[in-house]
């Protein structure tokens, strides 16, 4: 090969990724096909690894996790030959596909590794970019995570540390106050969210390029905004222009949100026919993203393995495990009588049908708790072969999941649990099917009816809320799935439930006022 064609081949390919690059955040679909073409001609380890940044980026920015897996955990990502530049990308790459996945341990662990790697960086300008795009992504992991305070203060440091390159990179800046947007956002501060929203799209106008998935982020940002202060109209108007960019990009994820935010928007302002439209359409893309997510892990799952960077965290400690697991056990059985006592008392003939119901369920549900005895060295069911060891580690993240208030998500699916288990669905249904006798969607959504009727009893203004609120505090869609779930877990409605606990409530004030 002569040096001629060598040099015009690597001048070809560097045109390519620019080219490349530039079509990532406006044309994905494009950016593929050119950096599909980079990948299958490219001549050496280094070319090959850029190319699959590039496709990463491009099925990231369309909301398809699964590829971006595939891409970002190629081979050709982990050789020595690759640029220390290229390292940091590739690990910011994942730190943020994990963190999209729930895998935050996994994606704080890559965080803390590039950090080191930023350091090592000679050239001050990729020092700069690298270091910030990788601050933004830690910043991003704390609001996952749903720590917004601490994600302020990551944020406002960022702030500090990149202020000349901030300056000098409009761009940058736009991605900075979108993150303030939503930190904000999320601890209810909707002035301070508004003004840096606000700051965000009044950057458009400096910003080199056209960046289509981030317009779509920040009008969905001022769609919800509008939405939280009940201003139906602006809120529609944004939430339509994030409809036009997201359907450009295809992102199933950014597709869903903001349709789950216009029939929102519709159901409050009591627009019912145009509240359908935009429902159903959520619920279609919701089962998407949630087959997205289920292919996603296991993909994740099967490529971690094989490149031998699985890091399932498994408890070897099984006395400790076993014996926190009959703790708990005996707490509730604890509880259960307390409640059983405290409502003994002046209760009306249809509300003691709920408490037995109730105390039925629970002890049902004690008698479904795992047994540790029972489990063999491996066990195969339906062709599964599930080690002690693993099947342990996922009762007892069960355990603690249960003890948290994670099922509230509504994002919360089979993939997603999985995910933040570090664990394949295919084990993690196994073992809530035999110890809960129970798939899933009935796991979690016993979990979800459970914690709406205790914030009923314990919380007075909790009866008082429209049906649709409690819906959404318990983390159901809508408002109809919620009450078919509930009525079929408790035997009534919602609404007849509300009834009798206020008839409950005021025959014991009438109790107390006598005597």
């Amino acid at each position: 090969m002569n040096v001629f064609f060598v040099t015009n081949a690597y001048s070809q390919q560097s045109d390519l990724y620019t080219k490349a690059e530039e079509l990532v955040s406006t044309n994905p679909d494009e950016a593929i096909k050119v950096s599909e073409h980079i990948l299958k001609t490219a001549l050496t380890p280094q070319k090959k690894a850029l190319a699959n940044i590039l496709l990463a980026k491009s099925y990231l920015i369309k909301g398809d996790y699964n590829k971006a897996i595939t891409y970002v955990f190629d081979e050709y990502n982990f050789v020595e030959e690759i640029s220390l530049e290229t390292k940091v990308e590739v690990n910011i790459l994942k730190s943020e596909l994990l963190r999209k996945l729930y895998l935050y341990n996994l994606s704080d662990d890559f965080s803390a590794e590039t950090q080191d790697l930023v350091k090592k960086l000679s050239n001050k300008n990729q020092q700069d970019y690298l270091g910030f795009k990788l601050s933004i992504e830690q910043s991003k992991l704390f609001l996952d995570k749903r720590e917004a305070k601490h994600a302020l203060e990551s944020l406002n440091e960022t702030d500090v540390r990149y202020r000349t390159y901030l300056e000098d990179h409009p761009e940058a800046r736009q991605e900075l106050y979108l993150t303030k947007e939503r930190a904000f956002s999320d601890r209810s501060q909707n002035d301070s969210a508004m003004v840096y929203i606000n700051n965000a799209i009044s950057l458009n106008a400096v910003v080199q390029g056209k960046n289509v998935y981030q317009k779509a982020q920040m009008y969905k940002a001022l769609g919800h905004l509008y939405l939280q202060q009940r201003a139906f109209k602006q809120s529609e108007e944004a939430l339509f222009i994030a409809l036009r960019f997201a359907s450009i990009i295809e992102n199933t994820t950014l597709l869903m949100q903001i349709n789950q935010d216009l029939a929102v928007n519709y159901l409050a302002s009591n627009k019912k026919s145009q509240h359908k439209v935009y429902n159903d359409e959520f619920l279609v893309l919701n089962n998407q993203v949630e087959q997205i997510e289920q292919e996603s892990i296991n993909n994740l799952y099967n490529q971690l393995q094989n490149l031998g960077e699985r890091s399932l965290e498994i408890n070897k400690e099984k006395q400790s495990r076993l014996r926190n697991i009959f703790l708990i056990c005996a707490l509730l059985v604890l509880t259960l009588g307390a409640f059983v006592v405290f409502k003994s008392e002046s209760r009306k003939k249809r509300l003691r049908e709920i408490i037995n119901y109730l105390e039925i369920s629970r002890t049902n549900y004690l008698k479904t708790r795992p047994k540790p005895k029972t489990i063999s060295k491996k066990r195969k069911t339906k062709g599964i072969v599930i080690s002690e060891e693993t099947e342990n580690a996922i009762l007892a993240k069960l355990n603690r999941f249960e003890k948290s208030k994670k099922f509230l998500n509504k994002d919360m699916s089979l993939a997603v649990l999985a995910g933040q288990f570090e664990t394949n669905t295919k084990y993690l249904s196994e073992v809530i099917h035999k110890y809960y006798n129970d798939n899933f969607n009935t796991f979690i959504n016993k979990l979800r009816v459970d914690y709406i009727i205790k914030q009923l009893q314990k919380d007075p203004n909790y009866v008082n809320y429209k049906i649709s609120f409690l819906a959404e505090e318990c983390g159901f869609s809508s408002h109809s799935s919620f009450t078919t779930v509930f009525k079929s877990i408790v035997g009534m409605s919602p609404a007849k439930f509300i009834n009798l606990i206020r008839e409950e409530r005021k025959e014991l004030k009438e109790q107390q006022s006598v005597s």
